[in-house]
């Protein structure tokens, strides 16, 4: 993190620089850090991008201590269902079965892409992202958020213990269950529930991951592994009916606790 505190600034990319802000950020955390790779990633400049952000608004937390050209420090990238209308598809589609969201009629809302600036991380930035989120929910009437989060890694055996628990307690109801497609298709039914210690596998969940059940997030059924991406992926829902009042003023409290500006 910069030397002074932290000047925030989070807004919706508005410019083909701001989302190169966005992608530039990602290519630090994904291609970088968690060694993942795409035939569409941009090497030369450090760009993680795909086809898929033309079609995506793009949040973007930038702190404004940072030296110019190095201030996004946070991204998520959101497509509203009528967006996902426009272009055929949800990213989520590749790897999931989406039916049961596309049929509950209920509005939606993908998350993709998010990632955090490592000094950042374990301090305001990621509930400065929430906050965004949840507002920019609010303003569409977003009934339902979905994506996919990942765990790094694609060795089952070695987050066995993490799968099996949002297995056993985290289970979406079948109104609004997504599942791995067939060929793609791995258990996250790993261990029996009476095996698991549940302390240690909270321990063991990517922080994204337990943020997403402090809002009472559930996932669907199975794991997709994503060897490009150097991932096991879930795909997270959350309805936002049933999201914690007391959780998203937590969240807007540790946002504004940094915020400056």
């Amino acid at each position: 993190m910069s030397e002074s505190s932290p000047v925030y600034e989070l807004r919706i990319a508005e410019t083909e620089a701001d989302i190169r802000d966005a992608q530039r950020l990602r290519y630090q955390v994904f291609v970088e850090e968690l060694g993942g790779d795409g035939v569409d990633v941009d090497h030369e400049n450090r760009l993680e991008r795909d086809e898929f952000d033309v079609w995506f608004d793009h949040l973007i937390l930038y702190d404004r201590s940072r030296p110019a050209g190095d201030q996004a420090v946070g991204a998520y990238r959101v497509m509203r269902d009528d967006q996902a209308a426009k272009l055929g598809r949800y990213y989520t589609d590749a790897e999931f079965d989406l039916t049961a969201l596309k049929t509950c009629g209920r509005k939606l809302l993908e998350l993709g892409r998010s990632c955090v600036h490592k000094d950042y991380r374990g301090g305001s930035a990621l509930p400065q992202l929430w906050v965004g989120l949840m507002n920019y929910s609010d303003a569409h009437g977003i009934d339902v958020m979905f994506g996919v989060a990942s765990f790094h890694g694609t060795d089952l055996e070695a987050i066995k213990l993490p799968l099996s628990h949002l297995h056993h307690n985290h289970l979406a109801p079948p109104e609004l269950r997504t599942r791995v497609l067939g060929e793609y298709y791995h258990s996250a039914d790993l261990m029996a529930a009476e095996e698991i210690d549940e302390k240690e596998a909270m321990k063991a969940l990517p922080a994204l991951i337990k943020a997403y059940l402090r809002l009472n997030g559930v996932i669907g059924d199975g794991v997709y592994i994503d060897e490009p991406f150097n991932t096991s992926d879930v795909c997270i829902i959350v309805d936002m009916a049933k999201v914690p009042p007391k959780q998203r003023a937590m969240y807007e409290k540790l946002a504004k606790r940094e915020a400056k500006g």
